[in-house]
């Protein structure tokens, strides 16, 4: 009787909101990660419309798949298992790449892993650092997406708090887009506050009126928007860079008070910062800090495993499959957009 084959190569596919990517993984182990961005196709509109990203995946991923097949030097016939992200994330775009990995997986009759889009950010940063010790609290920030998880161990997340209205990354893209910025508005406002004086204009830390950990920044939007007509702040301001340090600043602010706060309740071993935001620098510079206060190591993916990718999408994908094998077995795997 033949023995069965050892699963080893996995093609893992990310479509959760604008970034169309595919990935290859041999147990494990990136072998090609591709990301297609969209930027230039939402930048008119200062930020992602939805029917506008489902139909670029359309036209993107039969190219974004094979792509990353070459780069691995594989073959879908090599492809063991599969990896996709359910969500959370942009309902339409969710489903070109779930409905994309189901056919494959029922032609080939090979098993698919359903994966959380969140859940995977986290696990970027074990892809470059495999030594985290446990439990770990991790803030997750991204342009749709603030929240904050205790790992007490690995595949274990709980949930701590999320954001109530406007995420950090939206709020950002919210202000660049009411300044006429351009988009994504995070990194232009980082470029632009760049050298700015980050005491120059006040802002209130926006706070919960509920215990938690739960985050908002609807109001920290609206009081930058009041700042900005007030001032007749423009594109062309000579004080628009303080403004932009003195709001990237509190946006940072409000995101560490609630680490500081979990990190005396829950005693992490380390710290993980992850999502498209934490390639912020002065995030990552005042995330370094807050660590370096409590003598813990502090943990932040690379810039490109930051962003949407399906990398991290498979490398969890494959110890979730590790785990519990029988898991990938069901092809009725739904998206979910919350």
């Amino acid at each position: 009787m033949a023995r069965r084959k050892k699963p080893r190569l996995m093609l893992a596919v990310e479509t959760s909101c604008d970034e169309t990517s595919a990935a290859v993984l041999d147990q494990g182990k990136i072998l090609s990660n591709i990301i297609l961005s969209q930027d230039e196709i939402h930048s008119p509109y200062g930020g992602v419309v939805p029917e506008l990203a489902s139909r670029q995946h359309i036209k993107s991923i039969d190219y974004v798949v094979r792509e990353s097949l070459t780069q691995a030097g594989a073959d879908l016939g090599d492809i063991d298992l599969y990896a996709v992200t359910q969500g959370p994330g942009l309902i339409g775009s969710l489903l070109v790449g779930l409905t994309f990995v189901k056919g494959l997986a029922y032609y080939f009759r090979k098993p698919i892993i359903g994966v959380n889009h969140l859940e995977a950010h986290i696990e970027a940063c074990f892809v470059e650092n495999e030594g985290i010790e446990f439990p770990v609290l991790a803030l997750l920030v991204s342009g749709g997406h603030t929240s904050l998880y205790f790992l007490e161990k690995p595949l274990s997340y709980r949930l701590l708090g999320k954001t109530r209205d406007d995420a950090a990354g939206e709020c950002l893209d919210k202000v660049a887009k009411f300044l006429q910025l351009g988009y994504p508005g995070g990194p232009v406002i980082e470029k632009l506050a760049r050298g700015g004086d980050s005491r120059r204009f006040h802002f209130s830390l926006p706070r919960m009126k509920t215990a938690g950990y739960d985050f908002s920044f609807s109001g920290l939007k609206t009081a930058a928007l009041k700042t900005i007509r007030e001032n007749n702040l423009t594109a062309e301001h000579p004080r628009l860079g303080d403004f932009l340090a003195s709001f990237e600043e509190t946006v940072v602010r409000a995101l560490l008070e609630n680490v500081h706060k979990a990190l005396q309740e829950f005693r992490p071993a380390s710290l993980i910062l992850c999502g498209g935001v934490a390639r912020n620098s002065r995030l990552r510079s005042a995330f370094s800090e807050l660590a370096s206060g409590y003598a813990l190591p502090a943990f932040v993916p690379s810039p490109r495993l930051c962003t949407d990718n399906a990398g991290m999408v498979g490398a969890l994908g494959w110890k979730k499959y590790l785990a519990d094998p029988s898991s990938g077995t069901d092809l009725d795997l739904d998206a979910f957009p919350r």
